[in-house]
Order: structure tokens, then C-alpha cells, then sequence
């Protein structure tokens, strides 16, 4: 399980080291086997799954009607752009130049444990997300059993 963040900073190869509290993890859950995509529904941020994770929700993406746009795109954001990425021999992995101009994130960066994948932000578009308060009206039924 992935969770909690970390501040980090892409080099100028566009590599981002793996925070030492995640290395193991990473090596045990996907024997350091990666794959990075754009965030599916945000204009900002990349998915980082780990290869079985990946699997799973690329099947399922895949099975979608493709006679829907939203389908579509959704296997454009998600499948279409998936790149599969190993750590080097210094735990660090690449971030493809296109994946991080789409999600606007430069040398200052956030990386975020989600459960069962990490999310990757610019340190701006973090902040943001952050600082984006839910009101009631954004609270469905689902939320009322959440002891927060």
C-alpha cells in the first residue's frame, strides 16, 4: 500500500528517484516494473501503477464500448499513453518528455501514495488540489458512513 507525499525534484534527464520508504515496496509489489500514464481525470498530473496494478485497470479500460467518447478517451488518456518504466540502478525512473509537458510538471514535483498506485503532480498543481476545499453539495450519500 502507497500512501502518504513526498516533495521531490525531476533532474534534468527527467528522472525522478524513488523515495527510500518506497523502494522495497516497489521491488517486492512489481518487481520494479512501472508504468506511467496521464492522470484520467485531471488536466494536470500523471497515474504511476505498479505492472499488475496496470494490468487490471488496463483491462478494464480496454473492455469499455468503443463506440463511446468517453470510453475512447479514456483508453487514449490511459492506454494509449501508457509507458512502462524500470528504476535504474539509483532507483530512479524516466519520465517521458511528453508525459511531463501534458501535465505541466517541471523540476519541482510531489509524489503521492494512492493505495494501490502513486500520483505524480507539479508542487503548484498540488497545492492546488490541496487548497480545493469539498463543500456539502460535493458529498454524495457515499460519504455519510465516513467517520473522518
Amino acid at each position: 500500500m502507497f500512501q502518504g507525499e513526498t516533495a521531490i525534484t525531476i533532474d534534468d534527464k527527467g528522472r525522478l528517484a524513488i523515495p527510500t520508504a518506497y523502494r522495497e515496496l516497489v521491488a517486492r509489489a512489481c518487481g520494479n516494473r512501472l508504468v506511467i500514464t496521464y492522470n484520467a481525470f485531471e488536466t494536470t498530473g500523471l497515474y504511476i501503477y505498479p505492472h499488475a496494478v496496470w494490468e487490471k485497470v488496463r483491462d478494464q479500460v480496454n473492455a469499455l464500448p468503443r463506440v463511446k467518447k468517453p470510453s475512447r478517451i479514456l483508453q487514449l488518456k490511459l492506454v494509449g499513453a501508457a509507458e512502462f518504466v524500470e528504476p535504474d540502478g539509483n532507483a530512479r525512473i524516466s519520465i517521458p518528455a511528453s508525459h511531463r509537458n501534458a501535465a505541466g510538471i517541471e523540476r519541482k514535483a510531489v509524489l503521492v501514495g494512492m493505495g494501490d498506485k502513486f500520483e505524480l503532480w507539479s508542487e503548484a498543481d498540488h497545492l492546488a488540489q490541496i487548497r480545493q476545499p469539498l463543500g456539502d453539495e460535493d458529498l454524495g450519500d457515499e460519504f455519510q458512513e465516513l467517520m473522518l
